[in-house]
């Protein structure tokens, strides 16, 4: 019969403080969710791009020529339904390109769901239809709630930010003189010491990318508590407006309208009204930094195009300010393909870290500690090393991950 593995516990090595084994603790019993999370979270920063890919609907030439108007764009939109067979489609918004070389995007909704229109940017030519699942969709939900109900989700990924500005903290305090490690060669000799060595450097490095995920993550978790703050909604117009039918002419009316009221505003999203009593919104960036568009836009009457509100996102309260600014920081979209290069490099670095973290503590149990877990680990590779490591917590780790896989088909089926 088969001798068990002795229990392994983290224990600082000699000279090394309760730190050290808190920064081990947090690094290694859920590293394998970490991982997950931070890794599907790193995918998502190109994610828009994977779909691009994926869709050559989605593919256009940047050209020297004025864009198509929003009237011209949503007339273009309302047609290419029929052309594909949807019937009753109903267009609801169209976004502006979010890089030069794509195409306008609008959502339509039928009775079966919702699905993306491409078109033109310049002629507004319809390009072609997507559907509502996507590399985008996908990987964010992926990351967001692991495909599970968002209010369970929600709060199971995001309590990992308390483990990681743990990790953050204990980290800096047990390695002593840390700002002498910026630019520390690595040293070679044994897989320990170079992992080790990699592990810290890769480390100090990330030092404000590790704390800017944490913080907006447990922002996130605040949230999901019920800490979230209020946004605007779409305005209720009397019981009496009719609902109208926008050609584009108006609709054009309206857009200028709107620019005219608001000149700071870059319009970047158009929300059609769904029915009478509802008006006509268009969204963007202006004066305000690090805030998502919705805050930044002008509602208006579609009927006489009257100003009903306009919305400015350096009025908001600092509890709006900070639930607005969480998702340009945490995805690093506010500075277009640069930022998310940055934030695509360093989130390989965390992910990394994850699992340079637990290989340490592989390779440390089996030179160190009790002799029967010497004895232990030494019969194992590397992943078994840190499979046992992670003790009891490596269940509801591969729980967690597992039930995430299974549930793809059924969100592809959606």
């Amino acid at each position: 019969m088969a001798e068990a593995d002795p229990p392994v516990r983290v224990r600082a090595p000699k000279g090394r403080s309760l730190w050290w084994t808190v920064h081990a603790w947090a690094g290694l019993k859920l590293s394998l969710f970490m991982a997950w999370v931070m890794l599907t979270g790193t995918l998502a920063t190109f994610s828009v791009e994977m779909d691009w890919l994926a869709r050559p609907a989605m593919r256009v030439m940047p050209q020297d020529a004025p864009l198509a108007s929003w009237g011209t764009l949503v007339e273009a939109a309302r047609a290419a339904p029929a052309r594909e067979g949807l019937k009753g489609a109903k267009v609801g918004t169209i976004y502006a390109p979010q890089h030069s070389w794509f195409s306008v995007e609008a959502i339509a909704a039928t009775d079966d769901g919702r699905y993306r229109i491409y078109l033109d940017p310049y002629s507004g030519e319809a390009r072609g239809t997507g559907a509502w699942t996507s590399f985008q969709r996908f990987f964010r939900e992926m990351h967001r709630h692991l495909l599970m109900p968002a209010k369970w989700g929600i709060p199971l990924v995001c309590s990992l930010s308390l483990l990681l500005l743990a990790s953050l903290v204990t980290g800096l305090v047990s390695y002593k003189k840390f700002w002498r490690g910026f630019l520390r060669k690595p040293r070679g000799g044994n897989a320990r010491r170079l992992n080790g060595d990699m592990h810290r450097l890769a480390g100090l490095w990330s030092l404000w990318f590790v704390a800017l995920i944490g913080l907006t993550g447990f922002w996130y978790l605040v949230e999901s508590l019920g800490g979230d703050a209020p946004y605007a909604k779409a305005p209720n117009l009397a019981d009496t407006t009719p609902a109208i039918m926008l050609d584009a002419a108006r609709i054009d009316r309206l857009a200028a309208t709107a620019q005219a009221t608001y000149p700071a505003l870059r319009i970047l999203e158009m929300r059609l009204p769904d029915k009478a009593g509802k008006p006509i919104g268009f969204f963007g960036q202006a004066d305000a930094m690090l805030v998502r568009d919705r805050v930044n836009g002008v509602w208006l009457d579609p009927a006489n195009g009257r100003v009903i509100e306009v919305l400015r996102g350096e009025s908001l309260t600092a509890h709006q300010r900070i639930s607005e600014m969480a998702d340009p920081l945490h995805f690093g979209t506010f500075g277009g393909m640069a930022t998310k290069i940055i934030w695509f490099v360093f989130g390989v670095f965390l992910t990394g870290l994850c699992v340079t973290g637990a290989a340490i503590y592989s390779l440390r149990i089996a030179n160190s500690g009790q002799p029967e877990e010497r004895r232990a680990a030494r019969r194992h590779g590397l992943v078994r090393r840190m499979f046992i490591g992670m003790g009891f917590w490596r269940w509801p780790a591969i729980a967690a991950v597992v039930a995430s896989l299974m549930l793809i088909p059924g969100w592809l089926m959606k």
